[in-house]
């Protein structure tokens, strides 16, 4: 019932620039957090960003001051700013909420299906 639905991928060169978006939808009572993994080929998923329901936001470090998340509360939308892009950013992009549904009591965690992001050098 309740969807993460990502777009703004697709191919940059290094140095350039792109903008993910994910919206969620369904029957949501409120948004703990939201926020942005990735996983590149033969690696570990791994965290990239994570804006908290407070406004914290927490960075790998591998993007820290190229990448920025904003998170439009009102419209259950998080943002990914990927500035700066290098060929080691490429991977799929999956979008993260923590979401708790109408006339449920806890949050769980829910994600998007994923959006491809390569960055040729």
């Amino acid at each position: 019932q309740v969807q993460l639905v990502e777009s703004g991928g697709g191919l940059a060169q290094a140095g350039e620039s792109l903008r993910l978006s994910c919206a969620a939808s369904g029957s949501i009572y409120s948004i703990n957090a939201m926020g942005w993994y990735r996983q590149a080929p033969g690696k570990q998923r791994e965290l990239v960003a994570i804006i908290g329901g407070s406004g914290t936001t927490n960075y790998s470090g591998s993007v820290k001051g190229r990448f920025t998340i904003s998170r439009d509360n009102a419209k259950n939308t998080v943002f990914l700013q990927m500035n700066s892009l290098k060929p080691e950013d490429t991977a799929v992009y999956y979008c993260y909420g923590a979401i708790r549904e109408r006339f449920t009591t806890v949050a769980l965690d829910r994600w998007g299906q994923g959006t491809q992001v390569t960055v040729s050098s």
